[in-house]
C-alpha cells in the first residue's frame, strides 16, 4: 500500500513538478547506466594484460601495454569528469541556476547595448575552416595514386583529386575520408596513414642505435622487430584496402542513408519543438514562470525533454553504424583486399592507441565501429592467401 500511496502522491503533483522530477530521474539513470558500462570495460583493461593471439604477429607487448595504461587513465578521468558534470547539472537544476544565469545574461546584454532577448546563432562549416589549420597537398604521381585511380574507376567513383593532409601536426591518429558533391569527389589521406609519408617514422631508425644497414645484413632480429613494430602507417596495399572500405560506404549508399536519417530526425525534432514550445508547464518546471524565452525553450526541449528519445536514437544509430562497417569490410573483401585490410586494421588500432579487447555490453552500447577482434574474425575465414 505504501508504494501505491507514494505513486498517488506523485501523480497529484503539478505538471511542472512531475516534468522536473522525471528529467532529474532520467538524467541520473543514464549516468548510473553509463558508469556501470564503464566499470565493466575498466575491468577488461585491468585483467587483459597479454596480447591476444590474433595480434601477436603485429602488435608487440610494449605497444599493447601502452594502450592498456592509456585507456585506464582515460577511464579514471572519465569517471571523475562524469561525476562532476552530473553533480554540477543537478545542482544547477535544483537551485534554479538556469533562470538565474538567464537573468544575469539579460542584464549583461542590456549593459552592452543589446536587448535581453538578443540571440546569436553561428554555423561553422568545417570544409572551409580545415584548410586554414591543416596543410593539404596533392598526392604525388606514382604507383599509389595510379592504383587509387584504377580502383575508383572500377567502382565508378567520380574521383577528381587525391590529397595528403598533415594530420601528424595535431595527432598521431590515422584516417582517410572522401568528400564532394555529385561528380566532384576528392579523397583525403592523413600522412599518418601512409608509412612512406609519416613524419613519425623518420626518426625511428636513428633512435637508440636501431638504424639498420641498407642491405639488412648484420642486423639482429631484435632490431628488425623493433623497427617493424614502432613504425607508423600502412603500406600501399593496406592503404588501398582502407580506401576500399571507405569507398564501400559510398558504393553501398551508406552516406546517403545517413543523410536521410539525419534530415528526417531534424524534421521530427523541430516539428515536436513547434508543438511543445507553447507549453507553459515546460518553462515553469525549470523556474520560468513569467516568460518563455525561445532560446531557453530550445535548451529545455532538446536537452531535457528529448533525452529518452535521444538515448534510444543514439543506440539505434550505433547498431546501424556497426552494420554499415561490416558491410564496408565485406565490400573491400570483394575487391580482393581482405588480407591487406586485416593487417591495416591492426596497424591503425595500434597507431591510434586503441585497446583491442572490449566488454561486449560496453561496445554494443558505445562503439559505432565493431571491436577490432570482431572485424578480424569476420575477415579471417575469407582472408585471401
Amino acid at each position: 500500500m505504501g508504494t501505491w500511496a507514494s505513486l498517488d502522491v506523485v501523480w497529484e503533483l503539478p505538471a511542472e513538478k512531475q516534468i522536473f522530477g522525471a528529467v532529474l530521474l532520467f538524467s541520473w539513470t543514464v549516468y548510473l547506466w553509463e558508469t556501470f558500462l564503464a566499470q565493466r570495460q575498466r575491468r577488461i583493461y585491468k585483467t587483459t594484460t597479454h596480447v591476444p593471439p590474433e595480434l601477436e604477429q603485429i602488435m608487440d607487448s610494449e605497444t599493447f601495454e601502452k594502450s592498456r595504461l592509456y585507456q585506464l587513465d582515460k577511464s579514471t578521468f572519465s569517471f571523475w569528469s562524469g561525476l562532476y558534470s552530473e553533480a554540477e547539472g543537478t545542482f544547477i537544476l535544483l537551485f534554479g541556476g538556469i533562470p538565474y544565469l538567464w537573468r544575469l545574461s539579460g542584464r549583461f546584454c542590456g549593459y552592452i547595448g543589446f536587448g535581453p532577448e538578443y540571440e546569436v546563432l553561428v554555423t561553422i562549416y568545417a570544409d572551409y575552416i580545415a584548410p586554414l589549420f591543416d596543410k593539404f597537398t596533392p598526392l604525388p604521381e606514382g604507383k599509389l595514386k595510379q592504383e587509387i585511380e584504377v580502383m575508383a574507376k572500377n567502382i565508378d567513383f567520380p574521383l577528381t583529386k587525391v590529397y595528403v593532409v598533415e594530420g601528424s601536426k595535431r595527432s598521431s591518429h590515422s584516417n582517410a575520408y572522401f568528400y564532394g558533391f555529385f561528380k566532384n569527389k576528392r579523397i583525403v589521406l592523413f600522412d599518418t596513414l601512409l608509412e612512406e609519408y609519416s613524419v613519425l617514422n623518420k626518426g625511428i631508425q636513428e633512435e637508440s642505435g636501431m638504424e639498420p644497414h641498407n642491405d639488412g645484413e648484420g642486423d639482429s632480429e631484435e632490431i628488425k622487430v623493433k623497427i617493424k613494430n614502432k613504425k607508423q602507417g600502412c603500406k600501399n596495399e593496406e592503404v588501398l584496402a582502407v580506401l576500399g572500405h571507405e569507398l564501400g560506404h559510398w558504393k553501398l549508399g551508406h552516406t546517403v542513408k545517413n543523410i536521410i536519417i539525419s534530415q528526417t530526425n531534424s524534421f521530427l525534432c523541430f516539428f515536436l519543438f513547434a508543438v511543445l514550445i507553447g507549453r507553459k508547464e515546460l518553462f515553469a518546471a525549470f523556474g520560468f514562470y513569467d516568460s518563455q524565452p525561445t532560446l531557453i525553450g530550445l535548451l529545455i526541449i532538446f536537452q531535457f525533454i528529448f533525452s529518452p528519445y535521444n538515448e534510444v536514437l543514439s543506440f539505434c544509430l550505433t547498431v546501424l553504424s556497426r552494420r554499415f562497417e561490416f558491410q564496408a569490410d565485406a565490400f573491400a573483401r570483394k575487391l580482393g583486399k581482405a588480407k591487406d585490410l586485416y593487417s591495416a586494421l591492426i596497424k591503425l588500432n595500434k597507431d591510434n592507441l586503441g585497446f583491442p579487447v572490449s566488454d561486449w555490453l560496453f561496445s554494443m552500447w558505445h562503439y559505432s565501429h565493431p571491436p577490432l577482434l570482431e572485424r578480424l574474425q569476420a575477415l579471417k575465414n575469407t582472408k585471401q592467401d
